[in-house]
């Protein structure tokens, strides 16, 4: 059994993936080889700390604010998101997580955190990578980004998470048409579906080691 950690930001569509096939797989008889025993995010507004909750997973908030207090206003974006993820790793290690998931975790993993997990943590990108990753390409700015440039197809990309940004060996590829018209609300109402099954096949790849 993998126990695993999830790092989110936002509404948590993915973290619900992860949700629904442990649930749906702990009747067989195999049984569902990972559990999530946490769900953690870098902001209280996170709608996935909802769904945890109603699921009966445990829910953190490490924001910069409740991290840094008073120091926030002097931090510069490294050392914010370097004691950020100091403390999600704390967290990680105090439910015993075997494995981070990155589901639309708004923010970069820095320090140590990186070595504690090597080849451990794993994140969902929305677009096929090594194309579209880096600093600020995430959400709608991808999407965006891949309507302007002509691209005949995107998808989503699971990677393991590594010292650079989107970078890291590719473990799940889906892809999916650009169509002629598409917006990025329709591109990414194609590639959500995709990403729920991708960030499923990848932990499932992690608990299989």
């Amino acid at each position: 059994m993998l126990n695993i950690a999830v790092l989110v930001s936002g509404g948590g569509t993915n973290l619900q993936a992860l949700i629904d096939y442990e649930k749906q797989t702990q009747a067989e008889a195999q049984g569902c080889p990972y559990h999530i025993v946490l769900v953690a995010s870098n902001t209280k507004r996170a709608y996935a700390l909802e769904r945890a909750k109603a699921a009966g997973i445990p829910a953190e908030v490490r924001s910069p604010v409740l991290v840094l207090g008073p120091a926030l206003v002097s931090a510069t974006m490294d050392e914010k998101r370097e004691l950020v993820s100091d403390a999600m790793l704390d967290l990680c290690r105090e439910y015993k997580a075997d494995a981070i998931v990155l589901a639309g975790y708004l923010s970069v993993l820095k320090g140590t955190i990186i070595d504690a997990y090597k080849d451990r943590i794993i994140n969902l990108h929305p677009a096929l990578l090594p194309k579209y990753g880096g600093v600020g390409m995430w959400g709608h700015n991808v999407h965006e980004a891949v309507i302007e440039a002509g691209e005949k197809e995107s998808g989503c990309t699971v990677h393991l998470v590594d010292s650079g940004c989107d970078t890291g060996r590719i473990l799940v590829q889906k892809r999916v048409p650009v169509l002629p018209g598409d917006t990025p609300d329709s591109l990414y109402e194609r590639i959500a579906p995709e990403e729920h099954k991708a960030i499923v096949e990848a932990v499932l790849l992690l608990a299989k080691g």
